[in-house]
């Protein structure tokens, strides 16, 4: 079974961050950094496990919610890599962590 750890371990650590910040730094960016975030990894997960289907968006449902939502999103493209024949997953899983890790510093948490 191909090995997604890396990228659940840095979601992991953003959600974490997230979770601990205060609102008023939430609302200063750090939400909607995750929340972007949350919704590329969505908009990956579904486009691999069914490229004709049109992604749908993850939803804003708060700044107290986006922690969670990233989690979401990012157990469910680890998954959808971790049953995905092989091929790009590597390279996708790369990318992937890259991305968390860039949303982490972009969001100043």
């Amino acid at each position: 079974m191909f090995d997604t750890s890396a990228l659940t371990a840095t979601v992991e650590r953003f959600a974490d961050r997230l979770r601990a910040a205060p609102q008023s730094r939430l609302q200063r960016g750090a939400a909607a950094e995750g929340l972007a975030l949350a919704r590329e990894l969505a908009d990956r997960a579904q486009r691999a496990e069914d490229p004709a289907r049109a992604p749908r968006t993850m939803p804003d449902a708060g700044v107290f919610t986006v922690a969670d939502q990233l989690v979401v999103a990012g157990n469910d493209l680890a998954h959808i890599l971790r049953t995905a024949p092989a091929g790009s997953r590597e390279q996708e899983l790369d990318e992937a962590v890259r991305l968390v890790r860039e949303a982490a510093e972009r969001s100043g948490l």
